[in-house]
């Protein structure tokens, strides 16, 4: 292959990967995606949760479809959509990576906003599993009920934060409590901690959420397909 055609394949094989940085290039498709994670959405629901107009939701979901980061179906009238698969996952999470160490912007965020609900040190996913099989913790998913029917950690429980507060009786307090939801940031967790540690409860956080728990090849459980 000449220097020429080396370099035109080297250019060529750059554009492509442009394509699928230019997708990620937007905060409201990253949001769409973190959703998108957590299992099978339509466009209605997608637009619903994340504040968005319908025409922009559908928008941003071909941006996603054209780049293969998310694939699509009809169902009826319906349209419904998913990540393409786990290597989608664990690209974002490269990418949230990247932007905590590199990005004093997103450490300041982080900080105002998380580390002053709980500033203790996360719950590693090879530990949950472990002391969860061997009955030590409480695990609660603290996400919508039809994102914990898609799929959750084994042995998990689902109590939503908005019922939180009401449904403490379904929790033992002499108990450790391990809770997650969309992610290593999502606030649902963090506000979670919060509560159950003002009513007394010994309670962590796991290091990240269900997509990054599942993208890692740990056993998960699925109630229905959403």
């Amino acid at each position: 292959m000449s220097e020429m055609a080396n370099h035109n394949f080297g250019r060529q094989f750059f554009e492509q990967f442009a394509r699928i940085g230019a997708a990620l290039g937007n905060a409201n498709r990253l949001q769409l995606l973190e959703l998108l994670a957590q299992g099978e959405r339509n466009v209605e629901t997608l637009s619903q949760i994340a504040g968005l107009s319908l025409a922009n939701t559908s928008q941003h979901l071909r941006n996603l479809r054209q780049a293969g980061l998310v694939t699509n179906r009809k169902s009826g009238l319906k349209v419904f959509y998913r990540i393409s698969n786990d290597d989608v996952v664990r690209l974002i999470s490269a990418l949230r990576r990247v932007a905590e160490c590199q990005s004093a912007e997103v450490e300041t965020l982080i900080n105002k906003y998380l580390t002053v609900k709980d500033d203790l040190e996360p719950v590693r996913r090879l530990d949950l599993l472990s002391r969860a099989r061997d009955g030590l913790v409480t695990v609660l998913d603290v996400r919508p009920p039809e994102e914990f029917a898609a799929g959750h950690i084994p042995g998990a429980i689902n109590i939503p934060l908005i019922d939180l507060e009401r449904r403490l009786k379904d929790l033992t307090e002499d108990e450790e409590i391990v809770a997650y939801c969309r992610g290593p940031h999502c606030v649902l967790a963090f506000d979670a901690i919060a509560k159950l540690r003002q009513y007394g409860f010994k309670a962590q956080r796991l290091e990240d959420g269900y997509p990054e728990w599942r993208a890692s090849g740990l056993p998960i459980e699925q109630e229905n397909h959403v």
